[in-house]
């Protein structure tokens, strides 16, 4: 199917069932993301600042209502969503969709000449991610840098904002062009030796995106997207509309970077199998792949550090059960205990899994205790691997816990609602209402 027809064409009985299902997933997955988000200092300040310098109309902050622009919308929630690493992501392209994806198409729905309806936003939705997704590959497979998440999630953004304003095929390929070419191609190793709040770029691919189609559609022109349109490339797009790599999103259980959570899966499945607590264990030794060894972090001084570790998020995890906002912010990071154990963690490349990388997220944890025994978990992917994804309840779960944080009880139940019985809304501005009150 080309590209233009995809992007324009397509309709929601023209979906998969199980592509069906992942949009409304990975949206409901995202907006929790963003409700979490909410609450770190990376949010505050982009907030201000959209606030600043993105003034306008057609869209609001959320959990706030300050009234910006579109673009400024897309902004802040892409950089608020990731703020907490939480999110979905797809191994392949080695970085996360929906933190851009998301936010640009909510932030977009003031720029369509009529509402759309809930079937229509997962719909655009599902083509934001086949485009970024394919893009990514594409990018990966054509450069020798490993670049962060905007570099290719900003022609997902784009491709939404083009369907939306119903741009001709000649613009919505400038779009992309536009997108590809000024989306942020910043070095993804930078960010995981200095953790900040740099993150992984996806805030700007959901502004770069957003404005790329908003050019676009104003006669703006670009150079082709490569990611597109290069020969190299041509057999990654020859499936569109066919095989869906929105299923392929893996979901997070822990707000840590998805290289860390299968040794965080495999300290909790030891603790509970052995009944260990933080002062059973002496010694804790991880085997795991080259890029997670990187994350070497032992005593984190804010949420971005404690995010981008694998010591601290272990030790937090035999400490708490769970690893969200609280446990990686605050006086959290200053507990003695985890941080000790955090300190006796030894970080082990085996090259097996390096080989096996980005495919599979493998990592083998061994526990030694202060009573002398020798616990292996042995093989572990990160829980809710994509061979074995979370069930729709466990999904909703986790939605709860993050809206619970910021939301009144019965405000983040009809958010919920909204969200997860999309396909029903006549009118999916609500999901916008229910985010940012006036």
């Amino acid at each position: 199917m080309a590209l233009t027809a995809f992007i324009h064409d397509l309709t929601w009985g023209d979906l998969s069932e199980p592509a069906r299902l992942y949009a409304r997933r990975c949206l409901l997955d995202t907006v929790g993301a963003g409700l979490g988000g909410r609450g770190t200092e990376l949010s505050r300040i982009v907030f201000d600042y959209a606030a600043l310098a993105h003034g306008g109309r057609g869209a609001r902050l959320w959990l706030d209502g300050r009234e910006v622009s579109p673009v400024g919308a897309a902004l802040a929630h892409g950089m608020t969503v990731d703020s907490l690493d939480v999110h979905d992501g797809h191994k392949l392209t080695k970085g996360h969709a929906g933190a851009a994806l998301v936010p640009a198409l909510l932030a977009a729905v003031p720029l369509r000449a009529a509402p759309p309806d809930g079937r229509e936003l997962l719909t655009a939705l599902a083509i934001g991610y086949e485009v970024a997704i394919r893009a990514g590959i594409a990018l990966h497979a054509t450069t020798c840098d490993y670049h962060t998440s905007g570099a290719w999630n900003a022609l997902g953004c784009a491709a939404i904002v083009a369907r939306w304003l119903g741009s001709g095929a000649d613009a919505t390929r400038h779009a992309l062009g536009i997108a590809e070419y000024h989306g942020p191609r910043s070095q993804m190793m930078r960010c995981i030796d200095y953790p900040t709040m740099l993150k992984d770029g996806s805030g700007w691919g959901a502004m770069t995106g957003v404005s790329a189609g908003l050019l676009a559609h104003g006669g703006f022109t670009g150079a082709p997207a490569l990611t597109v349109e290069a020969p190299a490339v041509a057999h990654l797009w020859a499936d569109l509309g066919q095989a869906w790599h929105i299923t392929e999103q893996y979901f997070k259980p822990y707000a840590v970077c998805y290289w860390a959570q299968a040794p965080v899966h495999g300290v909790l499945q030891l603790q509970r199998a052995h009944g260990l607590t933080l002062e059973n264990v002496r010694r804790l030794t991880v085997h795991t792949f080259h890029e997670a060894v990187c994350l070497d972090t032992r005593r984190p001084a804010n949420t971005e550090e404690a995010q981008y570790s694998l010591p601290f998020p272990v030790a937090a995890a035999l400490r708490h059960g769970e690893l969200g906002p609280a446990q990686l912010s605050g006086a959290a990071l200053q507990e003695a205990r985890v941080l000790q154990l955090a300190e006796a963690v030894e970080l082990i490349e085996a090259p097996e899994y390096s080989a096996r990388f980005p495919a599979e997220r493998l990592a083998r944890v061994t526990i030694e205790t202060t009573d002398g025994r020798v616990l292996e978990s042995g093989e572990m992917r990160p829980r809710w691997d994509v061979s074995a994804p979370p069930g729709d309840a466990e999904l909703l779960e986790k939605f709860r816990w993050l809206a619970r944080l910021r939301l009144p009880e019965a405000r983040a139940a009809a958010l919920e609602a909204a969200l997860w019985r999309s396909p029903e809304l006549a009118d999916a501005r609500t999901i916008n209402d229910l985010l940012a009150p006036a």
